[in-house]
């Protein structure tokens, strides 16, 4: 997402960063069990009428709704707020359903539901070639301390775009950017702040937004959001790649580097190095209603924790409604999500980011969300 969360900027989804890994409180995970009392979803066509369509790199392939699992037990009204929000700039194809699915807001589940068959088509996504199943990841939105100026204790810079960044292209590498006087100098006045934690910053950076709150240098304190700005657009490489190939982790999880982080002080600048690639922020203002959201996606809406994905835009437009299915060792998913973000990692046909929220249970669920996943696209019929 150009200025998004994380599309375009180029983050990883977490469980991909780290090499190889198995919300907050807001993610609304579905129910150890079904509703004692199931909707009934009425009978769609054996054979539907729509033809198969191709839509880059994917295939679309029409189903009837009965192929969708878990249809019938959603939450719809939680897909709805995210659904309203790609209203905001939809698709020319949903446009002009967009009054409708707002007067749907306070419609019930089954209302929904119905009006969802009589004017959607369900297409199962398939890869052009292959199986179609795919892989499931997460991403979410850190929170951060910071220091508007540098202290003892917070001395890890958070940039700002360099104004050379358009004329120089990639710009500098991360170790650059540390030890080049020229990178040096075309950074010095763009500190937004500074962290305590300098893997703090590579987190921030990967997710490429997060919510900081930054003390001033009168004593007073701002809750505020960085937002992807920038990169220097160097390669990506990870870090825990780079341990793993280092011989010094086994299992390359964000706690096993945090603990081999611990232990050897001393190779962490090493470890930065590893990944030459470095992403800039700008500083926006967190108000309540904001705050209620996540940042903005490669659509241009903000994101809603649970119910927005990151997609391949080759595959699925941004705006698309999805039936989304996916189990593992750790959570079941079967529900509504509305593609709204994009990111370098994420290319296929069935392919997914789940955007979990924010904060430090967010960041437990995205980082080890790694299983298989089936889409269903739901387009206009």
């Amino acid at each position: 997402m150009n200025g998004f969360l994380g599309a375009a900027r180029g983050w990883l989804p977490l469980a991909l960063i780290v090499g190889t890994i198995a919300g907050c409180s807001s993610v609304p995970l579905p129910p150890a069990s079904p509703p004692a009392a199931a909707v009934v979803v009425p009978e769609a066509p054996a054979a539907p009428a729509a033809p198969a369509l191709t839509q880059g790199r994917s295939r679309w392939v029409p189903v009837a709704w009965s192929e969708l699992p878990g249809f019938a037990e959603d939450q719809l009204h939680e897909a709805w707020n995210a659904w309203t929000r790609s209203c905001e700039r939809p698709p020319a194809a949903f446009a002009p359903l967009c009054p409708q699915v707002r007067r749907l807001m306070l419609g019930s589940a089954q209302e929904q539901r119905e009006w969802m068959m009589q004017r959607l088509q369900p297409y199962r996504v398939e890869p052009l070639q292959g199986a179609s199943e795919g892989l499931l990841t997460g991403y979410y939105e850190p929170e951060l301390v910071a220091s508007r100026l540098p202290t003892a204790s917070h001395r890890v810079p958070l940039y700002r775009p360099p104004a050379t960044l358009a004329s120089r292209r990639p710009w500098y590498t991360r170790q650059e950017i540390d030890t080049l006087p020229e990178a040096l100098a075309a950074l010095r006045g763009r500190e937004i702040g500074y962290l305590e934690d300098p893997v703090d910053a590579l987190v921030l950076q990967i997710q490429g937004s997060g919510r900081v709150r930054i003390s001033e240098p009168d004593g007073s304190q701002r809750l505020v959001r960085l937002a992807f700005a920038g990169s220097n657009e160097q390669p990506y490489r990870s870090v825990g790649g780079w341990l793993l190939q280092q011989g010094a982790l086994r299992d390359a999880s964000w706690p096993g580097i945090r603990a081999w982080v611990a232990q050897n002080p001393q190779r962490v600048q090493e470890m930065l190095w590893s990944n030459p690639r470095t992403v800039f922020f700008r500083e926006e203002p967190l108000s309540a209603l904001d705050a209620a959201f996540g940042p903005r996606g490669a659509q241009g809406v903000p994101l809603t924790p649970g119910r927005s994905i990151a997609v391949d835009r080759e595959s699925i437009p941004y705006g698309t409604p999805v039936w989304l299915a996916s189990t593992g060792p750790l959570v079941e998913l079967q529900r509504l999500v509305l593609a709204q973000d994009t990111g370098s990692a994420i290319v296929g046909a069935v392919r997914a980011d789940y955007f979990t929220g924010w904060g430090q249970a967010a960041g437990e669920l995205a980082g080890r969300l790694k299983q298989p996943l089936r889409l269903w696209a739901l387009w206009p019929k």
